[in-house]
């Protein structure tokens, strides 16, 4: 395997994940990584559907890093483990991010798409009575607001994640046809020095492409980008570096020769 760094991981301290911290990093070691970073689900405001999810995505982070701590000190011969969040972006909430992040010493921090516009992607009532097209635009355009108001973060991630629940997926998306606002999002992410990440978990969802999907790392790379991240989105041991080896075949299609790794917030170059 050629990528041995997953940079995109969730353990029981994230609502949606019934994983032990420790099996994710045994499954890690016996798959010969040599980091990973645990991103946990940390969603401020987020509207919860149903009344008894209420606080699921509200991360505990101190009990969070005290394991993490505990567990790098444990593995250190074995494995480089580093401490990042998954920060649920939305506009309104730009004071309350700011403040979570400087109070933490993270790694890592990827910035993600989880509600648009107080409504979340992920249930069909997002789509419902109206073009699949115009839900994918409100959700794309929502992230140029994102953009706007915040930037304390170090990759956006999953950038077209709404093709996941869509009623078609990804059947009839693609990068040319939503390239005017994917253009504008990319831009204004090199501007900001940002990267993206190759999200691979978005197969499991019956996807034929990756998230972003390819014309979107193309673009990225044609624009000047530099900065992409490989993850596998795993909230379970048996998906950690699903299909990386795909996702490193389509950065070097792509024209990449390097991925990236991040500590202390500070990116670094793996040559693939």
């Amino acid at each position: 395997m050629v990528v041995l760094s997953d940079y995109h991981l969730h353990s029981s301290f994230s609502g949606d994940s019934g994983t032990p911290m420790e099996s994710m990093i045994k499954k890690a070691i016996s798959l010969g990584l040599k980091s990973m970073c645990f991103t946990e689900h940390m969603d401020i405001d987020y509207v919860y559907v149903k009344k008894e999810d209420t606080g699921m995505f509200e991360l505990n982070t101190d009990f969070y890093l005290l394991d993490l701590i505990n567990f790098k000190e444990k593995y250190k011969e074995k494995i480089d483990i580093y401490f990042g969040v998954e920060l649920g972006l939305q506009p309104h909430i730009s004071r309350e991010m700011s403040k979570y992040v400087k109070e933490h010493d993270f790694d890592f921090i990827i910035g993600s798409s989880h509600l648009c516009n107080k409504k979340d992607p992920y249930f069909p009532y997002f789509y419902e009575d109206r073009p699949e097209e115009e839900a994918y635009r409100e959700y794309f355009y929502s992230i140029l607001d994102n953009l706007k108001a915040f930037q304390n973060f170090d990759v956006y991630g999953h950038l077209d994640y709404v093709v996941r629940y869509g009623p078609n997926r990804d059947k009839n998306y693609s990068y040319e046809k939503y390239k005017d606002v994917l253009d504008s999002i990319l831009s204004k992410l090199i501007d900001m020095e940002k990267g993206i990440e190759i999200n691979t978990g978005g197969v499991s969802y019956g996807l034929k492409d990756l998230n972003p999907c390819i014309g979107i790392i193309r673009r990225y790379k044609e624009l000047g980008g530099e900065i992409i991240t490989i993850g596998s989105d795993a909230h379970t041991p048996d998906r950690i570096c699903k299909d990386f080896t795909r996702a490193a075949d389509i950065l070097k299609e792509c024209g990449y020769k390097y991925y990236t790794v991040f500590a202390k917030r500070m990116p670094e170059y793996v040559r693939l």
